[in-house]
């Protein structure tokens, strides 16, 4: 457990006496540095207002649970009924983050691995996605505005960071990436991918490698990944512009 981490989780037991006023007279220094805004990147990074959310959704060490003991240290490990990403440790403690997960009908169960890592990457919504009701009318016209996906931004639900995770040599379509909308951690509102504080996937981003194994608990009404239909592999094309990145175009159709 790193020093950091370990004042992170002790400063919590601060923001767990607050309101949801946004006075942070009572909130921990550490914490709101942890969740303040981010510098150095292509796009502002607002803070989140750690007096506005629960407190159990913030970064910090916990034991492992009893569940996931025997995960090697560096696993990711998805608990979608409680909320939680935990990143296991060596040391008989994980590093514990507040996520939002598939709503009822997308949730999902099984092991993957990050296949690839992006910074502020290009979107690239399965056709499928596209045709649901929701969906157009949140992006009208989506084919005919971003017929080679949309740029990473601020706009972009993706966020500043995502991890993408396949099977089986397969792009699962599923992701662990940044989510704008801070009110969604704690909740099942996605179309199955795991979403944190932008604050939060950087950190993580940080921690995994290419490789790392990540499994995702089952719960009840969760469809176990092998029996989700996965496209063929996708081709890389060039992320233009995007530093440092492989965007991935959808699969033929």
């Amino acid at each position: 457990m790193t020093r950091r981490a370990a004042l992170i989780g002790a400063a919590l037991l601060g923001v767990a006496g607050c309101t949801t006023a946004m006075d942070t007279s009572g909130i921990d220094p550490l914490v709101l540095q942890t969740y303040g805004p981010v510098s150095g990147e292509p796009f502002n990074i607002p803070a989140i207002p750690v007096a506005k959310v629960d407190p159990q959704y913030l970064r910090q060490t916990v034991p492992t649970p009893a569940n996931i003991a025997n995960e090697k240290a560096g696993t990711v490990v998805v608990d979608p009924a409680n909320k939680f990403l935990y990143l296991v440790q060596s040391d008989g403690h994980s590093l514990r983050y507040g996520i939002g997960v598939g709503k009822a009908g997308f949730a999902w169960a099984g092991s993957a691995e990050i296949h690839d890592k992006q910074h502020w990457p290009k979107w690239f919504p399965p056709a499928e996605m596209q045709q649901r009701e929701a969906f157009q009318k949140l992006y009208p016209d989506f084919a005919a505005k971003y017929p080679n996906g949309m740029d990473g931004s601020p706009k972009n639900p993706l966020g500043s960071r995502a991890l993408y995770l396949w099977a089986d040599n397969k792009d699962t379509l599923f992701r662990i990436h940044a989510t704008n909308d801070w009110t969604s951690i704690g909740k099942a509102v996605s179309s199955g991918c795991i979403r944190m504080w932008n604050q939060d996937v950087i950190d993580l981003y940080d921690r995994v490698d290419i490789g790392t194994k990540v499994i995702v608990l089952q719960g009840p009404g969760y469809t176990p990944l092998e029996q989700i239909t996965a496209p063929p592999v996708a081709t890389p094309i060039p992320a233009d512009g995007a530093a440092n990145t492989v965007a991935y175009a959808p699969p033929a159709q």
